[in-house]
């Protein structure tokens, strides 16, 4: 099968991909999910008209020449209205988010006046709305303040309440399950024998996922046999999982048996290899409704891959529309030489200038280092036979951290 463009695996990756069902879910919870259905408004807020600062509710008429002297009627306060209306010559003492009474059509603010008793007099003139928020002034019953697929952020949580929506219609969260393959791996904590590793992969992936709204499940590291691979595999599909992540094993050696698994399951592939480096053998396919992705097991080739493909599906799983990492104009920190036939993501250091930032890509580039991972503040993107490039001149990147 021939090597795709990691444009083309993209669009293979995310063709069968669309937002999960809506879940109506409490709206504590709700922060960073997509809305599914539009979101009307339940009430109207505020309510009536209330004061907007403490003072004394009048009538225009009665304030529009200064001094005035009013007879002072009652009290108002938040959540204690006043029932009685404020005639010609009266007022009633009104604290801010007080119900304006009946009659009254203007608030005078409290540090133009001086009390006397049961009477104010009112030292300077008020015109009609001074201080008052009207009825529906945010919004009104039934208006739609959020359309549907609209991404919520903290901001918006608290509009929603204030609509009167404890639950609020968002698309699903993605099941992602994980697990690596290997006999080399070992738990972190554990002394490795004898050509052994210690395991890291699922713990950046499994982070990487939660932070793009998926609820992940790691089933841990699998040993190099078929029907244990096999087994794992079973046991996403029995979770349901949306997603499947495998690391490790989706070579062509004797004991890369992922993909082995993959077609006893009857997984439909959609490619095997793109043409980027970290991460040729990067394979996709379907189990059923389960996407399935078989990440390399080097370190830096499981963490780019799963940046450029498993996020962007996260994101259309859950509704939202920005899917892809956007790439940005940087300042090249140092020459590089001419690329092969392969895109190059090279992890690079990230720092400010007065020109915009400087992307300067670390010397030696191996899948296998972790330390230069994670000190890059992010990937230069190199083309397919770019040619040599010097230090200064402008190069393409995405941020690592976003």
């Amino acid at each position: 099968m021939a090597l795709l463009s990691v444009a083309e695996a993209l669009d293979h990756v995310l063709a069968h991909a669309a937002p999960l069902p809506p879940d109506e879910v409490p709206i504590d919870e709700a922060c960073g999910r997509v809305l599914a259905y539009d979101l009307k408004a339940r009430r109207t807020q505020p309510p009536a008209d209330v004061s907007a600062m403490d003072g004394y509710a009048v009538r225009s008429a009665d304030v529009a020449a200064a001094p005035a002297r009013l007879k002072v009627i009652g009290e108002v306060a938040a959540g204690r209205p006043f029932n009685a209306a404020v005639g010609a010559g009266e007022s009633a003492r009104i604290f801010t988010g007080g119900f304006v009474p009946a009659g009254a059509d203007t608030v005078v603010i409290q540090e133009v006046t001086k009390r006397d008793g049961a009477w104010v007099e009112v030292q300077k003139p008020t015109t009609k709305g001074r201080n008052v928020r009207p009825q529906g002034l945010d919004f009104r019953l039934g208006e739609t303040l959020f359309a549907k697929g609209h991404r919520l952020t903290a901001r918006d949580l608290a509009l929603a309440a204030g609509m009167n929506h404890p639950l609020l219609p968002v698309h699903r969260r993605p099941k992602v399950a994980l697990f690596a393959t290997g006999d080399e791996l070992v738990a972190p904590g554990m002394e490795p024998g004898p050509g052994q590793i210690v395991y890291s992969n699922g713990f950046a992936l499994a982070a990487l996922a939660c932070a793009e709204g998926a609820a992940v499940t790691d089933l841990g590291v699998v040993a190099d046999k078929l029907d244990e691979t096999i087994d794992a595999v079973r046991r996403a599909r029995d979770l349901d999982a949306d997603i499947l992540v495998t690391t490790g094993g989706a070579s062509v050696g004797d004991h890369d048996l992922v993909g082995k698994a993959f077609a006893a399951e009857g997984m439909a592939l959609s490619f095997w290899k793109v043409a980027m480096r970290p991460g040729r053998p990067l394979m996709h396919g379907r189990l059923g409704a389960m996407q399935v992705l078989g990440l390399p097991g080097n370190p830096v080739s499981s963490y780019v891959c799963a940046f450029l493909f498993l996020v962007p599906l996260i994101r259309k799983l859950s509704g939202r529309e920005d899917l892809t990492i956007p790439s940005e104009p940087a300042v090249l920190g140092c020459d590089l030489p001419q690329n092969d036939e392969r895109a190059d993501y090279m992890r690079a250091l990230l720092t400010d200038s007065p020109d915009g930032p400087i992307a300067t890509p670390f010397p030696t580039q191996d899948s296998s280092m972790m330390a230069p991972l994670a000190k890059s503040g992010c990937l230069v993107i190199r083309e397919p036979h770019a040619p040599a490039a010097k230090a200064g001149s402008r190069c393409l990147m995405v941020r690592l951290d976003r």
